[in-house]
């Protein structure tokens, strides 16, 4: 029988604010919307939420733009006060060119506007940064709803980068607990006998990429409930997909 992967959409949870309880307005959104959990299922959250909910939200009408960011913006129509937090919430400028920045944050993801966003957030002067520590964020949540539904579940935290050579934005997860991210095909033989050398599969960003497609971008469905697929349970974290720099071979 072939395998079945489900995903199932968590409506009602609503407009976060600095300081509520995501383990509880999920738990309560997952029974209005009739879903129990059970073992083997892995939630995925959009970090908006969490930033939300941690207070990861810069108010621009506080901030006053250093020259260069002043500079940099007027020359391609952006708001020099967002410029300025992206700068700040950056640890190295790969690249700023055409009215884009791509910059490497202090979790060491690599991403336009050093992960600073303005979309799904209310207030036209108020942009939204990445947690802190979004592994501890997944873990909180991850203990957070085994208390609270009677279930171990891996929790996945995902944000929406764009990828080199290719157009269009994939989530990707960056923050991970209960689960391993990685599947290592390396030392094993495909149907042909041949053996594998270099194939690594970072299945949280395929789950991550899967969930969006039921989540959405404007449907205010933050949350969703992978159901069939078998993870392989462990300590994993969103730091584990990132890169070393010893092999990356465009810094």
């Amino acid at each position: 029988m072939a395998e079945t992967l489900q995903i199932i959409g968590v409506d009602g949870i609503g407009d976060v604010q600095p300081g509520d309880d995501l383990v509880a307005i999920i738990s309560r959104a997952l029974r209005d919307s009739q879903i129990t959990l059970v073992t083997g299922d892995i939630v995925v959250v959009t970090h908006k939420i969490v930033s939300k909910a941690e207070g990861r939200l810069v108010d621009l009408r506080t901030i006053e733009p250093s020259p260069f960011a002043r500079q940099w913006s007027e020359r391609y129509g952006k708001d020099a006060r967002q410029t300025e937090v992206v700068l700040r919430e950056a640890t190295r400028i790969v690249r700023m060119d055409r009215g884009v920045i791509i910059a490497e944050t202090r979790h060491g993801f690599v991403c336009a506007n050093a992960g600073v966003d303005a979309s799904n957030v209310a207030g036209a002067d108020t942009v939204c940064l990445l947690p802190i520590d979004p592994d501890a964020s997944a873990h909180r949540l991850a203990v957070g709803l085994e208390q609270a539904c009677g279930v171990v579940v891996p929790v996945i935290i995902t944000d929406s980068f764009g990828r080199p050579w290719r157009d269009g934005v994939v989530n990707i997860a960056i923050g991970i607990a209960g689960m391993t991210p990685l599947v290592d095909y390396r030392g094993q033989h495909d149907p042909y006998g041949y053996l594998m050398s270099a194939s690594v599969l970072a299945v949280a960003d395929e789950l991550a990429a899967a969930a969006e497609l039921v989540m959405n971008k404007v449907d205010q469905r933050p949350v969703a409930v992978v159901r069939g697929y078998a993870y392989a349970a462990g300590p994993g974290s969103g730091k584990n997909l990132v890169m070393r720099p010893e092999r990356d071979m465009f810094r």
